[in-house]
């Protein structure tokens, strides 16, 4: 079987990208013929056509998306593995989660872990976040958040919430179904990015900040399905209603597999004690 250089895949991320030698060229700083040369090199050595070529442009074959998909995620192996390597002594573990999300979980862990660094971010970062090396650990959620690659600990399962303006209607119930909050014609369910980053169709908002998100309950122009625990970043306008048939969702700890570090094994110990 060949091997692959960092290089050579690094090349062909550029192209398969661009979808055109001369721009993946200037992107990487070479000229145009070596580049065109490591990329038939490489097909030759794989046994592939990876890139369709015509008088029209430059096309991805099926192989082509499978390497180009692997080849990134190998490259932020590495990056991130040069990362870990000069931060293991210069900085604390760095947990990263969610903003707003787990707030009594992470309330915990912290108070019977050791010297730990807590990221916030916004919906869905965790995951590059914990790839490229910036972080170590990382509190996430099935099935919403992307796990792929990832060791993880099931740490609760919990049932989820409506998050309503307090003025609305169903705000007084105690408990709701799903089909009754997501057929709110009023009240459209806002829409998160998915783990491709794009949007599922649906007359809600685009959201990607939980500010942005709150602001826009408040305003009686959407509302949300969360986990119960996410409920701490909610505004005195908000109301939050169980929603009785919606999902469970599973809280886990996750962190890279090749990650063996003492700090990380700390962390999942104590995390286990909390069951």
């Amino acid at each position: 079987m060949p091997d692959l250089e960092t290089r050579e895949l690094r090349y062909f991320v550029a192209v398969a990208e661009e979808l055109h030698f001369g721009r993946a060229a200037d992107r990487l700083g070479i000229a145009q013929p070596p580049l065109s040369r490591a990329i038939r090199q490489l097909e030759h050595r794989l046994g592939v056509q990876l890139l369709d070529r015509d008088r029209r442009g430059v096309a991805l074959t099926d192989p082509g998306r499978v390497l180009l998909r692997e080849a990134k995620l190998a490259l932020d192996a590495i990056t991130a593995a040069a990362r870990r390597t000069r931060q293991a002594a210069a900085r604390p573990l760095v947990l990263v989660t969610k903003a707003g999300a787990s707030h009594d979980l992470l309330q915990r862990l912290l108070a019977v872990a050791g010297d730990v660094e807590v990221l916030l971010c916004e919906v869905g970062e965790q995951a590059g976040l914990l790839r490229d090396g910036t972080a170590d650990v990382a509190i996430m959620h099935r099935p919403y958040d992307d796990l792929a690659g990832f060791d993880t600990l099931d740490l609760f399962v919990e049932g989820q919430v409506a998050i309503l303006p307090a003025t609305h209607p169903l705000a007084a119930r105690s408990q709701l179904t799903f089909a009754e909050v997501r057929d709110v014609p009023d009240l459209p369910i806002a829409r998160w990015p998915l783990l491709d980053g794009t949007y599922p169709p649906g007359p809600g908002p685009e959201v990607r900040t939980q500010s942005k998100l709150a602001q826009l309950v408040a305003l009686g122009k959407t509302l949300l399905v969360i986990p119960a625990s996410s409920r701490a970043w909610q505004w005195p306008e908000h109301v939050a209603v169980p929603v009785v048939d919606a999902p469970d969702v599973t809280t886990v700890l996750a962190w890279q597999p090749g990650n063996r570090s003492e700090a990380v094994a700390a962390l999942v110990r104590a995390a286990e004690g909390l069951h």
